[in-house]
This record gives structure tokens, C-alpha cells and sequence, in this order.
């Protein structure tokens, strides 16, 4: 009889530990099943760069000190071209601009981490660019200059084969002179930003830099903290645009405002006022 009510209660407790564990596993599939769900929920919001842009009320813009496009005026002011129409265009989205300065080099990096919400800032739609980033279309053109001192002797670029030549790290400019075969064999030296590109020829510490047109008719010449260089070579034509994260909509809502902005003469009097040419 001992044994008997040994193995009955040994039948219970097994019996009850078996419904447990049923239990058990029911609970963690429900719960795995909920987790499941609001994951899915939340990739689902996350789908829409634009709707995430605008949940923050604010659209984060990575810029380099560029004039005329973002720069600080004598006053003080940020301005710009692109300072200007990213803040009407966000008036088109309903969010705030908030500018954030970057390192040029690692523009695409710090989209993808979403330190920033777009690059507007002057930026030559290369393949690269576009090829890696959503971007908007063409909104202002722009060109690659060689920028010498005065009384410099040049007839081509092939004079520039052995000296020092600079441009921005990770710019159209660097680009130019890479694809040019006697800047090529130019010594070619980066530098962070474009302005630091026109010390260096002033300081006689390089011999020319290559970099965007736009700056170049906004920085030198009488007038100017560099009067004493000169624009000497057009190497190819380009055009700006703005680039979101890869396969974000807010690009095609960018278009829209651009659209908008045109058709009631913002983008023209924009250009009429910084000296730039618009896209077709």
C-alpha cells in the first residue's frame, strides 16, 4: 500500500509538472507572438524616412562652411543659398531645420547613423552619391576651377604635373584632379574644408586648388580676403542636389517643395541674390 501511494503521488507531480510546462510554453509563444507583432509594428513605422523626420518636427541638416551656400555673414548671421531654401522648404514639410556642421569625408556615414537627416550643402550629384544615397534632382549648377595666384604662368593643367594641388577630402574637386591625367601627377594634398584650400595657394604652401565654382566666385578677386587669386580653368560642369538615407521618400517631398518653391519665383530670386545659376 506504502508503494502504491509512493507512485501515485509520483504519477501527481508529474502530471502536474507536465501542465505546467504546457503553461509555460503557451506563455512564452504569446509573448513571443506580442514581441513579434510590435516589432513588425514598429518596422512599419520606420518604413517612411519622411514620417520619421517628421515625428521629430525637425529635419537635421549636415552642411560644411561653404559660401554662398551655408556660411556666418559679417553680421553674424547663418546664411546662405542652401541655409535659405532648406529652411523654406521645411516650411513646405512642417518641420524645423536644425544645421549641424560635419566632416565632408564621412558625410554618407553619419546619414546612415542618422546623425543627420540629409547632406545639403553645396553637394555635386556624383555616381557615387547617388548611387549610395536617395537624392533629390538637380537644383543649381556648378563647375570644377582650377584657383591659382596672380601673375601664376598657366596654360593647362599639364603645368600642374609635379606641384602641390589641394582640394577638399571626398569632393567633386579631389575627383577632378584624380580623373585628370596631369593633375594626376600633381602632389595632391586634402584638406577638411574648401576654404582651407584658398590659405594654402595664398600662403604659397600649394600652388592651386581645385574646388567648386559657386565658392570661388564668392571668395576671390578685389573685394575679397583673397583678392590676389584667380580662377584660371573650368574642368567639367555639375549640379548640386540633396541626399537623404537610401530609399527614403523625403527626397521625392523635397522635389515637391522645389517644385512649389519654383513656381512662386523663391528659387530665383534665391539665385539672383547669391549669384547661382539654377538646374534646368
Amino acid at each position: 500500500m506504502k508503494l502504491k501511494r509512493i507512485a501515485s503521488a509520483f504519477l501527481a507531480g508529474a502530471l502536474a509538472l507536465s501542465l505546467a510546462a504546457c503553461g509555460g510554453s503557451a506563455s512564452t509563444s504569446a509573448a513571443a507572438s506580442a514581441s513579434g507583432s510590435a516589432a513588425g509594428s514598429t518596422s512599419a513605422a520606420a518604413g517612411s524616412d519622411l514620417d520619421y523626420i517628421k515625428g521629430k518636427g525637425k529635419m537635421v541638416i549636415g552642411y560644411t562652411v561653404y559660401e554662398p551656400m551655408n556660411y556666418t555673414d559679417a553680421d553674424g548671421n547663418f546664411t546662405g543659398f542652401d541655409t535659405e531654401l532648406a529652411t523654406a522648404v521645411c516650411a513646405k514639410l512642417g518641420v524645423e531645420p536644425e544645421f549641424v556642421e560635419i566632416n565632408w569625408d564621412t558625410k554618407v556615414v553619419e546619414l546612415d547613423a542618422k546623425s543627420i537627416d540629409c547632406i545639403w550643402n553645396g553637394m555635386t550629384l556624383t555616381e557615387d552619391i547617388m548611387a549610395n544615397t536617395a537624392t533629390t534632382k538637380a537644383y543649381a549648377k556648378n563647375a570644377q576651377v582650377v584657383v591659382v595666384k596672380e601673375g601664376t604662368a598657366y596654360t593647362s593643367t599639364a603645368d600642374l604635373a609635379g606641384k602641390t594641388v589641394v582640394a577638399e577630402a571626398g569632393s567633386a574637386g579631389e575627383a577632378a584632379i584624380q580623373g585628370d591625367e596631369n593633375l594626376a601627377k600633381a602632389d595632391y594634398v586634402s584638406k577638411s574644408v574648401q576654404t582651407d584650400c584658398l590659405m594654402e595657394v595664398a600662403a604659397g604652401t600649394a600652388d592651386a586648388a581645385v574646388l567648386d565654382l559657386t565658392l570661388a566666385n564668392a571668395m576671390i578677386g578685389e573685394g575679397t580676403d583673397y583678392a590676389g587669386l584667380k580662377i584660371v580653368d573650368e574642368l567639367n560642369a555639375e549640379e548640386y542636389g540633396v541626399a537623404f538615407r537610401k530609399g527614403s521618400d523625403a527626397a521625392a517631398a523635397v522635389d515637391a517643395a522645389f517644385d512649389a518653391l519654383k513656381a512662386d519665383g523663391t528659387m530665383q530670386a534665391l539665385a539672383e541674390k547669391y549669384e547661382l545659376t539654377l538646374a534646368d
